[in-house]
């Protein structure tokens, strides 16, 4: 069976002076439609250079990434965006919302990327909020709204194009924890109706609410496997051991 998402083998390495630096050293991952995996590490282990890699906002130096059986490792900038705008539902940490434009716009917007008439839309943006339980709040500025409701407007703006993959880069790093337990309930739930989530995150109480952990230190895998695993949270000489796994 083909793999919605596949690295193989892949490097990825920066000049900084006379030395180079391997972000990703050797890593391949694969991920199935309908998984829930969590990529995690520390700050320099590489995580960031991955999501960047799957989300086609970077290329491998060396290696293959394929995304829905599409090879996109050698794609030019113009074929990158186009796959990751048919592909692909991005949610960040600081939620990236245009304070004068309403909700409903907000969500909007990636589908005006995408050439949908205004009424296709509208249609596809209220189906979203619904789904994240914001059909109501759909004419207010974002600023009018609480960070978990902002948060969760844009994760409505992810899911409004029917991406294949929903790519969460720290979605709860801005929010208190109470309002970040919701926000990966809300994760927990879009999984279950069927959607493939990866998360990309340095906290280990927040990788074990996947299914799955790709653990990566120093740019390569080091554990691959149940996020229930005692192995995908604690790992010798690691600073940050968060054994949280209540």
């Amino acid at each position: 069976m083909e793999h919605l998402i596949e690295l193989k083998d892949v490097y990825k390495i920066y000049q900084m002076g006379d030395t180079a630096v391997h972000a990703l050293d050797g890593v391949s991952i694969t991920v199935d439609e309908g998984e829930f995996v969590a990529i995690v590490g520390q700050s320099g282990s590489g995580k960031s250079t991955a999501m960047n890699i799957i989300g086609c906002l970077d290329v491998p130096t060396s290696g293959s990434y394929h995304l829905g059986g599409v090879d996109v490792s050698t794609m030019d900038d113009d074929q990158q965006a186009d796959i990751r705008n048919k592909m692909l539902g991005f949610i960040f940490q600081q939620y990236n919302l245009i304070p004068k434009l309403s909700v409903l716009e907000n969500v909007e917007l990636p589908l005006l990327y995408a050439g949908l008439t205004a009424a296709r839309r509208r249609e596809q943006a209220m189906v979203a909020l619904g789904r994240v339980g914001l059909a109501d709040k759909c004419k207010n500025l974002p600023s009018q709204l609480s960070g978990g409701q902002q948060q969760r407007v844009s994760i409505a703006r992810a899911l409004a194009g029917n991406p294949s993959v929903i790519l969460a880069d720290e979605p709860t790093g801005a929010l208190d924890s109470r309002t970040g337990r919701e926000v990966l309930a809300f994760l927990q739930k879009l999984n279950a109706e069927g959607d493939t989530v990866v998360l990309i995150t340095h906290d280990n109480s927040i990788a074990v609410k996947a299914k799955r952990i790709v653990r990566l230190q120093d740019g390569k895998v080091i554990y691959d496997g149940d996020a229930h695993d005692p192995q995908a949270v604690v790992q010798p000489g690691e600073e940050d051991e968060g054994v949280a796994l209540s």
